[in-house]
């Protein structure tokens, strides 16, 4: 499998010093500009599959390896990327460059640190589920290019995934591999044939006889390929793994502080999360009384409550909301009429501009589920005019009839409501809609997932605030629920990792704590295993968007206007949100 550039690693960096230039050539901007040319056309080629994703399709054709290698060459490329880019003065360069320069050293030193401590590439199977899926997903979801061409690229791909699977097996060391992320592969690696059976083979008449005969057989091939590894991951990985998934208070601590870029360390979010946990319960008992109230309105609340009668009220206005549920097989369905519905809401309240992108919404690909219920799959950065897809899980046919109605409980038409503005709009599909506007393509590439997943549930609130659905204190209890959700999950986060935190103790607070239906905690109780530091983010991303909504109120006074401020907040692309705080008040660019 060829991977890199054809010149290899040393002929690359020789080129890369020579097209750069020294400093006393040229300006500081125009330097950091050509680097950050260079970046992207190069960061490419570590990963053909995530080029494919990210919008480059020069390297269709190919797959990515994962040999010693290849890490080497990548952590070589690293390495010597962030030296030409600490040799750039800061304070010379121009504001909005800082800000790309200071993602970009990020970026450089996570991608050393990840490989050289973390080391997923030797414990955690997921990284292959997700790139075996990904490298026929990516070519086939998205009219990026005519179908034959895609079509051939797959065949291309499937014709090295031979090579690929034994790759796989050699790098991972079964013993550091945890349980659960054993069991996860297991479910995940035969995703690839669906898209196949689904995606890729109904489509295949249209090749002409030598290119579909050369189709069929690599599909033949990878279906042996695939039916190969799984009975090692069966047989071989899942017996054998005995890694623990906790990754502990070192690992933790770094990783957070990578995947934040945010001056509040480990301790300081889970004080403020125990904090809003305290102010979010408080306020949810107050909502419910309003919904009980209509339900049963001769009730007479006394003046001073104990925690459990809160507890009992507010589940009993909760147990109201779920008497709205959608159809087993028809959220797909919802989540569609609601976007529409989402839409022209945030059209006549001005609250912020509406792109006009394609959105679809479809069924999550089998190899990219167990891990959460939906996602926004918006296209590249590179990729423009794309569709951008709202990919809905559906239930697990094993489930029996409890399971199913746990969770279309936590599922119901409200919480559903509550999902779509969330991952579509004004949501997800709306701000990365914004966020590729941006003219800088290594912003693009290198944003923030506190901005994103924080900009999310920020505009959750936003809506209820603006009366959206008539104001219905239904909604806004299920709000306020889901918020409660994203404070556990920064709590659970680090207390599953680093504090020992027990599946029992979990379930417990995401149960009783934040009002979960059972399924919804199980499923969490699984993603916080299979993941670290990524569910703080939606936590903290909210804090820091309110913290700065907040003070530009303050500043602008009669002068604030919801919709101007969305839309300049969401012109900035995706960074930090401390970055974005500094570009709109004028502050000094974070180090």
């Amino acid at each position: 499998m060829n991977q890199h550039p054809p010149s290899g690693l040393i002929g690359y960096f020789l080129f890369l010093l020579i097209s750069v230039g020294s400093l006393s050539a040229q300006n500081a901007d125009q330097t950091f500009d050509r680097l950050s040319v260079a970046y992207v056309n190069q960061a490419m080629a570590l990963s053909p599959v995530g080029a494919t994703q990210t919008g480059d399709h020069r390297f269709d054709s190919m797959l990515d390896e994962v040999s010693e290698s290849s890490r080497n060459y990548r952590l070589a490329f690293y390495e010597r990327f962030l030296k030409l880019v600490d040799s750039i003065a800061g304070e010379e360069l121009s504001r909005d460059r800082q800000v790309d320069a200071a993602l970009l050293k990020n970026r450089l030193k996570s991608g050393i640190w990840r490989l050289t401590v973390l080391k997923e590439w030797e414990w955690n199977p997921l990284v292959y589920t997700r790139l075996t899926g990904g490298a026929v997903y990516s070519l086939m979801a998205r009219d990026f290019a005519p179908l034959i061409q895609r079509l051939n690229h797959v065949a291309d791909r499937l014709e090295l995934m031979s090579s690929l699977f034994p790759q796989i097996r050699r790098t991972l060391k079964a013993e550091k591999v945890p349980r659960i992320h054993a069991e996860t592969a297991v479910k995940q690696n035969r995703g690839v044939l669906n898209l196949l059976d689904n995606m890729v083979l109904p489509v295949a008449h249209q090749l002409n006889d030598k290119d579909q005969k050369r189709l069929n057989a690599a599909v033949k091939a990878a279906r042996k390929a695939v039916e190969v590894h799984q009975q090692w991951l069966e047989k071989r990985l899942l017996p054998a793994a005995n890694g623990n998934f906790r990754i502990g208070a070192e690992l933790f601590d770094r990783k957070l502080a990578y995947a934040l870029q945010t001056p509040l360390d480990r301790q300081q979010v889970r004080e403020r999360a125990e904090s809003e946990y305290r102010r979010v319960r408080e306020e949810m008992f107050e909502v419910a009384k309003r919904i009980y109230l209509k339900q049963f309105p001769f009730t007479e609340f006394p003046e001073q409550t104990s925690e459990p009668y809160q507890q009992a009220i507010t589940r009993a206005a909760l147990e109201i909301t779920y008497l709205d549920l959608p159809d087993r097989d028809g959220i797909v369905k919802v989540a569609g009429d609601q976007v529409q519905e989402a839409i022209q809401f945030v059209r006549e309240k001005k609250i912020v501009t509406v792109p006009d992108a394609p959105l679809e919404i479809i069924l999550m690909p089998e190899f990219r589920r167990g891990v959460s219920v939906a996602y926004c799959d918006s296209p590249g950065a590179l990729d423009k005019g794309q569709k951008t897809y709202y990919a809905v899980s559906p239930l697990p046919e094993d489930w029996n009839e409890t399971q199913v109605m746990s969770f279309l409980r936590e599922y119901n038409l409200w919480s559903m409501h509550d999902l779509t503005m969330h991952e579509a709009v004004p949501g997800h599909f709306l701000q990365l809609a914004h966020s590729n506007q941006y003219p800088s393509v290594i912003r693009a590439l290198l944003s923030s997932g506190p901005f994103i997943e924080g900009w999310a549930v920020y505009s959750e609130r936003v809506m209820v605030n603006q009366g959206y659905l008539g104001g219905d204190d239904r909604l806004r209890l299920i709000n306020l629920k889901w918020y409660l959700r994203g404070i556990v999950n920064a709590m659970i986060d680090q207390m599953i990792h680093v504090d020992g935190m027990t599946e029992q103790e979990a379930m417990g607070l995401m149960i009783e704590g934040a009002f979960q239906e059972e399924r919804e905690a199980a499923g969490k109780w699984i993603r916080a295993q299979l993941t670290s530091a990524q569910l703080s983010t939606y936590f903290v991303g909210t804090l820091e968007h309110w913290d700065l909504r907040n003070t530009v109120e303050k500043q602008r006074g009669d002068e604030f206007n919801l919709q101007n401020y969305h839309d300049q907040l969401l012109s900035y692309g995706s960074p930090p949100v401390r970055f974005v705080r500094a570009l709109m008040l004028n502050e000094p660019i974070p180090e």
